[in-house]
């Protein structure tokens, strides 16, 4: 073997095989700080940490550009994926619940909320990665070689950074040396609740994704096995997974209801956000599977309805038209303002979720739908559209601000709008999360731009932006064919 090809090998091989041993003597650092509080202990800890994560970061560069074993590193890599993330994650959520009792005992219901969201997060990383692997064994055994899609791909990235925070988040102990080192790492452990649940959220989806990816690549050969031509029982197991997706959704929505009753209306906002993507997903997997179409044998009365289109619309109307309209009322409910409190919340929040569950009820019965459009304004962007002023508002009344008054009006003003947008059925709006699909610059602009002032005062301004330019945009898009709105991507032609 050549020289200049043994000193990679071996930078490999540390890399990939050294993680375990840096996680687990984090995991030990974790135990000691849990028994002591130990500040150098913690210090120590996180630092392994963030060492293993720059080795998993690296590992997958060196192993696919060195010689002569590729296929075999990158095996390698994926067993010390999956016993790094079985150790790292349940530690995560023990330590969460460690905080909890023994550094936070007079904890708030929203850091109690975070530390169980936590633990469902670690159960959802190690489903996932079970469920991986097993797909890609099965692959394998059809003699079909696992190739990594984006999701896959951006979920490992993510992961060990995600892991990371989360422990330095964790076993967190406030009193330290002072060091510049110790600094650094306290600032990651005393990160905002609200910035955690958004990276948090991403991360989740990012899983359910990677899931989503790999029943698309390879759910056909677990399902000819198992089914045997059974089309019937083949729909009925494909069904799970857009009506997971569909309960996330309702999910999503239920606790930004609870975040709104803390106050919180910029994260009930960004669960709300969390609920449209699972709704696009939903909706995106149930098509890719083919379970939009009805079967070859089936009457033309028994597949107009059926259970997804029902739980889709239960979780439509619970995330986009009760609690837009419920985060309306509460936001609304404790404001001191005399001009505020003779707007009638009440009857005009009920307005809205009846307008809302009225456009859903159309949807579902309209028997000539345009392809890739909707007729009226989707209840997913009403929701958005009205919420996102609440912000602003919210943000008066916490500044005792003049323009109190002004919010409250133009939130009440816009629930009116919102209210008859929706069913105002000549007018057509694009399918937004399609055309994402179909222009991948454009989604990925404005993810980067929802990034950079998610942490500033300016969210709700630049939400209420965008989804005031998605309210004119009937203007533009009703010249897009039927058949080119309808369409996933740049590639794929609709049906």
């Amino acid at each position: 073997m050549p020289e200049r090809l043994f000193i990679p090998k071996k930078v490999t091989a540390i890399l990939v095989y050294f993680r375990p041993f840096l996680v687990f003597s984090g995991m030990l650092c974790a135990i000691g700080v849990m028994w002591n509080r130990s500040p150098v202990l913690y210090t120590l800890g996180v630092s392994l940490l963030f060492i293993s994560m720059t080795f998993d970061l690296v590992d997958g560069w060196f192993s696919a550009r060195f010689r002569p074993h590729p296929i075999m590193a990158r095996l390698a890599d994926r067993i010390m994926d999956k016993i790094v993330y079985s150790i790292i994650f349940p530690l995560a959520a023990v330590g969460m619940m460690w905080r909890l009792i023994f550094i936070a005992p007079g904890h708030t219901r929203i850091e109690l909320l975070h530390a169980i969201f936590v633990m469902l997060l670690c159960i959802a990383v190690l489903v996932r990665d079970n469920f991986a692997s097993f797909m890609r064994s099965f692959a394998i055994r059809q003699g079909h070689e696992p190739e990594p899609s984006e999701f896959t791909r951006l979920r490992t990235i993510v992961a060990a950074p995600v892991g990371a925070l989360l422990y330095a988040h964790a076993f967190y102990i406030p009193e330290g040396p002072p060091s510049q080192l110790y600094y650094w790492i306290s600032w990651l452990g005393n990160l905002p609740i609200r910035g955690l649940f958004f990276i948090e959220i991403i991360f989740l989806i990012i899983n359910f994704g990677s899931i989503a990816a790999y029943c698309r690549k390879y759910g056909t050969f677990c399902l000819d096995e198992l089914c045997l031509d059974d089309e019937h029982l083949r729909r009925k197991i494909l069904s799970v997974f857009p009506n997971a997706l569909t309960v996330m959704n309702a999910m999503m929505g239920l606790i930004a209801v609870f975040f709104a009753y803390q106050g919180r209306i910029r994260e009930a906002y960004l669960l709300l956000i969390g609920a449209t993507i699972f709704d696009k997903l939903d909706g995106a997997v149930a098509r890719k599977l083919g379970l939009t179409e009805p079967l070859a044998n089936a009457s033309a009365s028994s597949h107009h309805i059926n259970l997804g289109s029902i739980m889709d619309d239960l979780a439509d109307g619970v995330s986009f038209c009760i609690v837009p309209a419920w985060i309306f009322y509460i936001t609304f409910a404790d404001v001191q303002d005399p001009v505020v409190q003779k707007l009638a919340a009440g009857p005009i929040a009920l307005m809205y979720a009846v307008f809302g569950i009225i456009r859903l009820i159309y949807f579902t019965l309209d028997k000539n739908p345009v392809p890739g459009f909707f007729k009226g304004m989707p209840t997913p962007a009403a929701a958005m559209f009205v919420t996102a002023p609440l912000i602003m508002f919210d943000q008066a009344v916490h500044e005792a601000s003049e323009w109190i008054s002004f919010w409250g009006i133009f939130c009440f003003s816009l629930m009116i709008l919102a209210s008859i947008l929706m069913n105002l059925y000549p007018v057509r709006y694009i399918h937004l999360g399609r055309y994402m699909s179909r222009n991948p610059l454009f989604a990925r602009l404005s993810l980067l731009l929802l990034i950079l002032v998610v942490f500033t005062p300016y969210l709700g301004h630049v939400a209420f932006l965008y989804l005031f330019i998605y309210m004119l945009s009937p203007i533009v898009t009703w010249k897009i064919a039927p058949e080119v709105a309808a369409r996933e991507s740049q590639n794929i032609s609709p049906g």
